[in-house]
């Protein structure tokens, strides 16, 4: 048995020479790198001669790396970079730093001794290293001491390195024969196993079992941190930043087209002769990937990728430890490149060895989550993900059982959907490689109390120990268990995101379908049922009903759509759609209904109510009656759960559920009347409120209970619940009209709105219409595309005007067009980025009339800047009107431009000062300024530097009235020059603040002398600055010359508070509050 070590921590030594001893090597306190070098008891040449001694020749076949040697350095060039060293002060101070950081770093404490357990795990390979263990503990405690500082020379420049050491520690029992040292590889070829990891004193080490085969130096891989060379020895760019270019030479130039056919065809041969895995993980891994290679039938088949856009997280309140999704501007949303594959690499390529990834999908229901997740496994059994060895797919609904005697074996192969034989020998090795391991963690929503899965504190815990399944679970996502593995989980976005999900590394959200993806699915699958003729009419149909067009949005409508024009269009008639989503499921299940059992839709529905009470979509088989269970399987209302047992059952969709239970509501007579507005969920309670996780239901109750029951709830239930729904409509009429819409919050009136459009009821419809204030704030409240249509309804139907603020809501461009386009809507606000692209598109399709009076109704009064985008986006827009006033003979000022009025900054201390100087160059175009507003609670600090810049651009502000500058970290330096700058405000400036700066008597002085020039100067505010008496004299005595302030208010702690008294008794003017 051979060793191969790429950068051992400590001093590389070849064996004495015709020796019949175990080989050993001996392992320093450091980990490797050329810092390392600097320090060591090695001679550096040599090293250099060790490693060209070695004979690699024919190691090409065994998959090292296929990349050949550009950059490696010998023994010559070697000796030509140390006289260059040598040569050059500035690099041999560089080396100097470095040695002197070492030798403050690495010291002895710092560092254990090798632990048998560590080691083992890592390894992995007990029987092969059992009789070394003593040896390894023993070598753990003989760390190399560092001489103290009064020991090192003098001269660090000059240090030499000692000779190499002759003593050598046994760390590892090894056979006679030369010690292979080759870099870290990128993948470890079959036969050769890593150890590494934190407290091994090891960066890492490969065994190598057997005759050590031949490869010529040119395929040795480079190594990650060594980026030029692939010598151990070469140092890496990061530890010389001044290390010379001509150094970095290539060292051979033999290639893997140079090798002789002998070489290459004994390579080949000890290749195969190696297993990559024993043959019982073999075997377990490829019946896992015949389970996931199997394709979904029927619709399941259709896929249209979505895009998934990254995620950000914020605190809810400043008081809030709760966070909670942004709603980014439609400018600011990045899809992930790549798709799932390109997701899943990128996340693994940035973690952090043996760091648990967690990765989190997120998406509202219908919009295809699931499907995306098992179609990540499907795509690893079909090979597109090569570095994982497993995955594991488990919905979350086979994970919400009681009990606490599982372990993390039975939750990888008994609880998922079919399961799978897993012996020890194969859950050994998924621990022994967890950065191998992606286990997916489908509708996370569906487990119950998911915030009590990351609690404060959680002990230790051991794979072998029972647990419960939520301890399980806890465990994976508080990096317990299987640390280095990767987490998908896929969770609905509703509301406050549950903690668990909140720690997530990486976030993700499901787009949804575009218009154009809408079609594409609608098209794929007619083609998918072998009636391509019927596409152009099943388009035409969906194009007619621009509610359902929005809608298909989620996938899940979608398909109902389609499903439906499919039924319409086998029947040969004059074909239409419905103009609701309750009309369109009601189409879907009348004809099931015809030939049913008695009662049996009633049933299905109840159960679907309960259940969604519990948070669940899936059910046994014996919660149905036989006939109603095969009767609700033949017609599609319940189906089996993909790959779970056949004694489980789910409802097709999310939104089928919530149909059901609204049904169940419509036509129940155990749901009391005064219980049922509560459902509606459209006012806030303070006690108990209703948990609304059917969140589609009240628009589906709302349509049933007021739609006409001839060809509504007429064609599904009995006519005995006729009565039974009139009274129910009488006591939701009353509620919703005792609503007032200019009341509700924004999510609840679109609700409203949506329930409403479904109900079909002329006088509901027209009682929120004439409700509607005149203007309308989404501000912070996602607007999807069926909020986008059904608002714009609403505001055409209402014969007034409104003005919409449209910041926050994430709205996408043909939304926004059609809001902003509408003649009612007289003044607007949008995310500046996305108003420039709505122009940039107008103005490319040649819509003139259009971008012009969408440019008259935009409006930014008043802007506050909180970030850095606000001030570039400002920017932005300011760019554009300079460029049409230079291409254009008479120049035209941009209406949001012109009326600007009140402008805040309030990006703290941080992003302030880099950000000010942007906004101080565009802020002459804002002629009609008229508060200027500095201040932030977390203190901009724009300095005298930012208020020197600002002074310059006073002889443009003509309009301005209040300027403060409270908290932004101004001395006398600032105040003198904002005093000579002063004058150029003086017909216009009302109201100056200089609140808690460090203002001290130079600059009282200089404000004191400028401050009668101030003829419309009303209150100056100069409190808790650092002036003394003399300085709030000099004040209090200029003061007497303007008749026209009002107020000056000076008190600060610097002041002795007798001569603040005696002061405002002089002039009641001033104010110490």
């Amino acid at each position: 048995m051979r060793c191969l070590a790429p950068r051992p921590a400590g001093s590389y030594l070849p064996e004495p020479q015709g020796s019949g001893q175990c080989t050993t090597m001996e392992l320093g306190p450091l980990e490797g790198g050329y810092l390392e070098l600097l320090n060591s008891n090695a001679d550096p040449l040599e090293l250099y001669h060790l490693y060209d001694q070695m004979d690699l020749a024919g190691e090409e076949e065994i998959d090292l790396c296929s990349e050949p040697d550009t950059d490696t350095i010998n023994c010559e060039q070697f000796s030509r970079l140390l006289c260059d060293i040598e040569g050059d002060e500035e690099t041999r101070e560089a080396y100097a730093n470095i040695a002197e950081l070492d030798q403050y770093v690495f010291q002895d404490s710092q560092f254990e001794g090798l632990s048998k357990d560590i080691f083992i795990e890592h390894i992995g390979l007990e029987d092969m290293i059992s009789e070394s263990v003593e040896m390894l503990e023993e070598a753990g405690q003989k760390s190399q001491k560092r001489p103290f500082p009064e020991e090192l020379p003098a001269d660090l420049k000059h240090r030499k390195l000692a000779p190499p050491s002759g003593s050598l520690l046994s760390c590892l029992s090894l056979p006679a024969g030369p010690i292979h040292i080759i870099p870290t590889l990128p993948a470890l070829p079959q036969g050769l196993w890593q150890i590494s990891g934190a407290g091994t004193e090891v960066s890492s080490i490969l065994i190598y079992q057997g005759e050590m085969p031949q490869a010529p130096p040119s395929s040795l891989p480079k190594s990650p941190d060594r980026p030029g060379s692939t010598s151990p020895f070469a140092p890496a760019a990061a530890d010389l930043p001044n290390m010379p270019e001509p150094a970095l030479t290539s060292r051979a130039n033999v290639t893997e087209d140079e090798m002789s056919p002998a070489q290459c065809q004994a390579a080949r041969k000890v290749s195969s002769k190696l297993p990559k895995y024993p043959e019982r993980v073999e075997q377990f891994c490829r019946s896992l990937r015949d389970k996931y290679q199997a394709k979904p039938t029927g619709p399941e088949d259709i896929l249209v990728e979505v895009d998934l856009m990254r995620a950000r997280l914020e605190r809810s309140s400043s008081k809030s430890l709760e966070r909670e999704l942004v709603i980014l501007d439609w400018a600011e949303q990045q899809p992930a490149r790549g798709g799932l594959a390109g997701v899943l690499l990128a996340a693994s390529d940035c973690r952090r060895p043996r760091e648990t990834q967690v990765i989190a999908v997120l998406g509202k229901a219908g919009q295809g989550k699931s499907r995306w997740a098992r179609a990540v496994s499907r795509a690893w059994a079909c090979g597109q993900l090569p570095q994982y060895d497993f995955v594991f797919y488990l919905p979350c609904r086979c994970l919400d059982r009681s009990g606490d005697a599982y372990r993390l074996q039975d939750l990888l192969f008994s609880l998922g959907p079919q399961p799978l034989t897993g012996d020890s020998e194969v859950f050994g090795h998924i621990l022994r490689r967890p950065d191998r391991l992606l286990l997916i963690l489908d509708a996370f929503e569906e487990l119950e109390a998911q915030d009590g899965l990351l609690p404060s504190t959680c002990g230790p815990m051991s794979a072998a120990e029972p647990s419960s399944l939520r301890g399980l679970l806890a465990g994976l996502l508080q990096r317990k268990l299987l640390r280095g593995c990767t987490l998908l989980v896929t969770a609905r976005s509703r509301g406050r995101l549950a903690q668990s999900l909140s720690k997530a590394d990486t976030l993700f959200q499901m787009a949804g379908f575009s218009a154009r993806q809408a079609e594409t699915y609608v098209e794929r699958y007619f083609e998918h049922l072998g009636a391509a003729h019927h596409q152009e009419r099943a388009l035409a149909l969906l194009r007619g009903q621009p509610l359902l067009l929005s809608h298909s949005h989620s996938p899940t409508v979608c398909r109902a759509v389609c499903q439906l024009s499919e039924a319409l269009l086998e029947l040969g008639e004059e074909a239409e759609l419905p103009s609701t989503l309750t009309g369109l499921y009601v189409g879907l299940l009348g004809p099931a209904v015809q030939d049913s059992p008695p009662g049996a839709l009633e049933t299905v529905a109840r159960l679907a109510w309960e259940l969604g009470r519990r948070h669940h979509s899936a059910l046994r088989e014996d919660q149905l009656p036989e006939k109603v269970r095969a009767w609700a399987v033949a017609k599609g209302l319940v189906q089996p759960c993909p790959g779970a047992p056949e004694t489980e059952l789910a409802f097709p969709s999310f939104l089928l559920q919530c149909f059901l239970g609204a049904l169940w509501l419509a036509v129940s007579s155990e749901i009391k009347d005064k219980e049922l507005p509560q459902y509606l969920a459209l006012t806030p309670r303070k006690k108990r409120p209703y948990d609304n996780w059917l969140e589609g239901m009240p628009r589906f109750l709302a349509g049933l209970v007021f739609q006409p029951h001839a060809r509504c709830l007429g064609a599904l239930a009995r006519p005995v619940v006729a009565s039974v729904v009139d009274r129910k409509q009488k006591v939701l009429t009353k509620y919703l009209k005792r609503l007032q819409p200019g009341l509700l919050q924004a999510g609840r009136l679109l609700e409203l709105l949506h329930c409403a459009h479904e109900a079909l009821d002329a006088g509901l419809w027209r009682h929120v219409v004439q409700g509607l204030p005149a203007h309308l704030s989404f501000l912070g409240t996602r607007l999807t595309p069926p909020d986008t249509h059904i608002l714009g309804r609403t505001l055409e139907t209402a014969g007034r005007d409104f003005s919409l603020d449209l910041r926050s809501t994430g709205i996408d461009p043909s939304g926004l067009r059609s809001l902003v386009g509408l003649s009612c809507v007289t003044r607007f606000r949008a995310a500046l980025s996305d108003t420039v692209g709505l122009w940039e598109s107008l103005q490319q399709h040649g819509e003139a009339k259009l971008l012009q009076a969408v440019e008259e109704k935009f409006t930014i009064e008043p802007f506050k800047a909180k970030s850095m985008k606000d001030v570039e986006d400002l920017g932005n827009l300011v760019q554009i009107q300079r460029t049409r006033s230079s291409s254009e003979d008479i120049a035209r000022e941009l209406p949001a431009i012109r009326d600007l009025k009140k402008l805040e900054f309030a990006l703290g201390p941080v992003s302030g000062p880099q950000a000010f100087p942007k906004l101080v160059r565009i802020l002459e175009a804002f002629s009609s300024l008229q508060h200027l507003d500095l201040d932030s609670l977390s203190e901009n600090k724009i300095g005298d530097e930012g208020v020197a810049q600002l002074s310059a651009t006073f002889p443009r502000l003509k309009a301005l009235e209040t300027l403060n500058l409270s908290q932004n970290s101004i001395t006398d330096v600032g105040a003198c020059k904002l005093a000579k700058a002063l004058p150029s405000l003086a017909a216009s400036l009302l109201r100056l603040s200089l609140y808690n700066n460090c203002i001290c008597d130079v600059g009282a002085k200089s404000l004191a002398h400028v401050l009668p020039d101030m003829v419309s100067l009303r209150v100056l505010d100069v409190q808790y600055n650092k002036f003394t008496a003399a300085g709030a004299q000099q004040l209090a005595a200029s003061l007497r010359k303007c008749p026209n302030v009002e107020t000056l208010a000076m008190w600060t702690p610097t002041i002795p508070f007798g001569v603040q008294e005696h002061l405002q008794q002089l002039d009641s003017r001033i104010s110490l509050r």
